[in-house]
């Protein structure tokens, strides 16, 4: 009899085992592909939804995990530094990507965050590991990695250091960067032979579809990746194009590999035109506003300066709201750079347009909860030593540059959805952010988070 019951354990036991190893490499996808759409906001995405058909956004929002309430922990966002926190899970604190231009101290002048002496364009900038490259970590270089997007900076930074490949549009061609080698010959005669149309959605759907149907991606025990990048024009018409475009890629991607093997993940960059912000509008609805000049706030700070610690040049560069220093100056000058930037930050407050500036050392040394957004998206290496924060709608003005700009400092809500690989659908409201969206994969892959990555899970 106590044989009896041992063997009934057993045989549990080995079933209970199998079982849970069976659900395991069931519930695993074989293929992530990463969604990032610019300018996408849960109000438009929501008010559009009756003009959606079936396959793309509806399909999403219905079908899948959606956590309604997204948002990035850190400002400013655009592109560029939205790109790198989705694949990185952490901030631009650490990862570095403040954006998709900064003011290099040594060059004297704004340079791409891609830029690169050797390959012109590469993710050198990035300082920290993404989830493509812990894919060729886990699997020693077996998992395949592949980016397409309308920009070079979503593109390549959404690829990460390891991937096989990026690609984007560029002066109505495909370009790719030679950083990523081999050259896969594939990507080489997709990008010589296909002309870019109009439609920039589209074509970047038909880029990651060709790229599924040219290789073995997904077709292994080896998790593979694919990042796309795609735009949302603030009308009804480009959430229906954007609609379309999203059921293509999926349709496309599912034509070939299982929806039980793939995991789709969208979000928004954050990042919008503020068009209810130009200048007529404020005008004609009598929104307060202003114009703050940068070029004419650098000089008058220089004045100011000047007068305590003697004249010279001490404000070295101006770039978007921050201002850079002379550092050299200000060290053979023997000035205490803390009181120079108390100094300053007292000075600039009195300035109209002004609610806050930050100064570097505050920025490295507090641990304010209040100053968390700001902090999280400064860059010891590329953001200036005094953070400007301009009242909300008004244009920010860079004489040197010609470029402007209107300040924001409400939060832009979005959704972020996981669909696919046999997910329960669900609507979650409470607040997330984008940063939870790496080691989400990270946890439903098996594999460990990138580098830098502080942030929990979403499920």
């Amino acid at each position: 009899m106590r044989n009896r019951y041992l063997y009934i354990t057993l045989l549990s036991i080995i079933g209970f085992s199998t079982e849970s190893q069976g659900q395991t490499i069931h519930q695993t996808p074989r293929l992530v592909v990463s969604i990032q759409i610019d300018q996408m906001t849960a109000d438009a995405l929501e008010n559009y939804a009756p003009a959606y058909g079936s396959e793309g956004l509806r399909r999403l929002l219905n079908q899948g995990i959606v956590f309604s309430h997204a948002s990035y922990s850190f400002t400013p966002v655009d592109p560029a530094s939205a790109s790198a926190t989705i694949v990185t899970g952490t901030v631009p604190y650490y990862h570095g990507i403040t954006a998709s231009q900064w003011f290099s101290r040594d060059a004297m002048r704004q340079l791409s965050i891609l830029n690169d002496r050797e390959y012109k364009q590469s993710p050198a900038q990035l300082a920290v590991s993404t989830l493509g490259d812990e894919m060729k970590v886990s699997t020693t270089g077996e998992s395949r990695v592949f980016s397409f997007a309308p920009t070079a900076e979503c593109a390549i930074l959404s690829a990460g250091h390891a991937a096989d490949g990026a690609a984007w549009i560029q002066q109505g061609r495909w370009r790719m960067s030679s950083y990523y080698t081999p050259i896969n010959s594939w990507l080489q005669g997709f990008c010589h032979n296909y002309t870019p149309d109009n439609d920039v959605n589209m074509n970047v759907a038909k880029a990651a579809v060709f790229c599924v149907e040219k290789t073995t991606v997904g077709m292994d025990d080896n998790v593979d990746m694919l990042s796309v990048s795609l735009t949302a024009q603030p009308t009804i018409e480009g959430y229906v194009s954007l609609d379309q475009s999203l059921a293509y890629l999926i349709n496309g991607v599912t034509r070939k590999i299982p929806l039980n093997r793939v995991l789709f993940v969208l979000t928004s960059t954050g990042s919008r035109e503020d068009e209810e912000s130009n200048d007529s509008n404020n005008e004609r609805f009598r929104i307060p506003s202003g114009k703050f000049y940068t070029g004419r706030t650098a000089g008058l700070l220089n004045l100011y300066l000047g007068a305590i610690y003697g004249s010279a040049q001490y404000v070295e560069a101006c770039y978007q709201n921050q201002l850079f220093l002379n550092r050299r100056l200000i060290d053979s000058k023997n000035i205490n750079i803390g009181d120079l930037l108390t100094k300053s930050q007292e000075f600039l407050l009195e300035i109209a347009g002004v609610r806050n500036v930050y100064t570097s050392h505050q920025l490295m040394t507090s641990d304010s909860p209040k100053l968390e957004r700001i902090r999280n998206g400064y860059c010891i290496d590329r953001s200036g030593d005094l953070i400007i924060e301009v009242a909300p709608g008004w244009k920010i003005i860079n004489e040197d540059t010609k470029t402007s700009y209107t300040s924001r400092s409400a939060i832009a809500q979005f959704p972020i959805i996981f669909f696919g690989n046999e997910l329960q659908s669900q609507r979650v409201e409470r607040p997330v952010t984008t940063d939870q969206i790496a080691p989400t994969v990270a946890s439903c892959i098996h594999i460990r988070a990138p580098n830098a990555c502080q942030a929990e899970p979403l499920f």
